[in-house]
């Protein structure tokens, strides 16, 4: 679905500006249908055609020709497997309102990540006169392999979530629920520091920030369920894989000179799997640890102490400590015999 573009002066026959001509290069073709007319056209209602849209995470155009016939295809699309039975429509609300999150994200990371190849192509013999025409030359060079691999990871992805309910021992009264060691990772002093590095830098060390801690939790076949520019969660099938991707995130992040410090916090426990992120106390309790934690030293609760074998690991209490939520709660500090 894209939105109109008749008030930047496009006309009846296509694209005319640069911009213009660009939004269509994406998305192959240009508006020509206003709501009422993509609800006739996909045969639903015009609120299914609007919660669809709003899913999505795009805003409404009332009686504009801001539809394109990809869109009405979309509609079709999505009301077929309603229509077959496999889905109810508030279940395909709620995967649509999933893809649409997902691929709002992936867009913004791959224009901020190709912006300065569009810089280099103009400043170099690639130049064609302005940086919409290396942009449309440069979609028009990756888009086709790119959207293959964005099926090829859908795939890979899904099959390792299938793979995780049974592998994670979900409980079969409710699948939602997994039995997980939770990881929180964050940089100390952050909001200080950002105030004294400019917009680049922050981006920067964002980005080292996250791309190495997705190394090491990838390593132990982890996954992180969300990062928060300072903040990392992760979660683990273990509690051991938990203790090694601390470590490792203390190592290529605490013991890196040019980077903050780190702490850790790690909680063991059922969560509830919903939008994809994870809910219940570990979660928050794992977050909690990382505010009374010292700088580059990982502690846990005492669920995921007692998960580690004994003849490998000594843990040893800390004193107790108000953490909001909790109450009095005694961390405990692990390592290796």
């Amino acid at each position: 679905m894209a939105p109109d573009r008749r008030r930047r002066g496009e006309g009846p026959d296509g694209p005319e500006g640069p911009a213009e001509q660009l939004d269509h290069a994406i998305l192959g073709s240009t508006p020509q249908f206003n709501a009422l007319e993509v609800a006739a056209e996909s045969g639903v209602t015009i609120e299914q055609t609007r919660r669809l849209w709003r899913a999505l995470g795009f805003p409404e155009f009332s009686g504009e020709k801001a539809y394109t016939a990809a869109d009405v295809e979309a509609v079709g699309t999505l009301m077929g497997f309603v229509d077959s039975g496999a889905v109810d429509f508030d279940m395909a609300v709620n995967l649509t309102r999933g893809v649409g999150q997902t691929m709002a994200r992936l867009a913004d990371w791959e224009v901020s990540t190709l912006v300065s190849r569009v810089e280099e192509m103009e400043a170099g013999e690639e130049a064609t006169g302005s940086r919409i025409g290396s942009a449309r030359r440069l979609i028009d060079e990756i888009n086709p392999p790119f959207e293959r691999l964005l099926v090829y990871a859908w795939r890979r992805h899904l099959a390792a979530a299938v793979g995780r309910i049974e592998a994670m021992g979900a409980n079969d009264e409710d699948l939602h629920t997994i039995d997980v060691t939770v990881g929180f990772a964050d940089l100390v002093s952050f909001t200080a520091l950002s105030n004294t590095l400019d917009r680049d830098e922050i981006g920067d060390l964002v980005e080292v920030f996250e791309s190495r801690c997705q190394d090491v939790v990838a390593r132990y076949g982890g996954r992180i369920i969300k990062s928060l520019g300072d903040s990392v969660l992760f979660v683990t099938n273990t509690a051991e894989e938990a203790v090694g991707v601390a470590e490792g995130i203390i190592n290529v992040i605490g013991r890196d000179a040019k980077m903050p410090d780190v702490r850790l916090g790690l909680a063991s426990g059922p969560v509830i799997q919903r939008l994809g992120d994870i809910f219940g106390p570990p979660v928050n309790m794992a977050a909690r640890l990382t505010q009374v934690a010292r700088r580059n030293r990982l502690i846990v609760d005492q669920n995921t102490a007692d998960l580690l074998p004994a003849d490998e690991w000594e843990n040893r209490r800390l004193p107790a400590r108000p953490v909001r939520g909790f109450g009095l709660v005694e961390p405990v500090a692990v390592r290796r015999r």
